[in-house]
């Protein structure tokens, strides 16, 4: 998915998705896309029962090379509607979509 093609869901129908960082914390607390939910990818296989199968997963990482293995991983595990967005954050703020703060409350 590109970083359009989710402005546009998150837009029209963000309950439909599920949208989840996967960076570090240190990456995250440069922000994150509004509305995320914060899970470090080495955290990923031990959350998987915290995960819904009845909703489109969109995974992001920094710049879309770490939230694509992880879609690999998800769709081996079973989560069919696993999607990454391909660029990242990176691709996200070059784009001019909003990037917020980070807080615990957010994830």
């Amino acid at each position: 998915m590109n970083v359009e093609q989710l402005k546009e869901q998150l837009d029209n129908n963000k309950e439909s998705l599920l949208l989840v960082d996967i960076r570090s914390e240190n990456e995250v607390a440069q922000g994150i896309i509004k509305d995320s939910i914060y899970i470090p990818m080495h955290l990923i296989p031990l959350k998987l029962s915290e995960l819904p199968k009845n909703k489109k997963i969109v995974l992001y990482c920094r710049s879309g090379v770490r939230s694509y293995h992880t879609c690999k991983f998800l769709i081996q595990e079973g989560f069919d509607n696993t999607v990454n967005l391909q660029g990242g954050i990176i691709s996200w703020a070059r784009t001019g979509y909003e990037v917020s703060p980070f807080s615990r409350e957010t994830d």
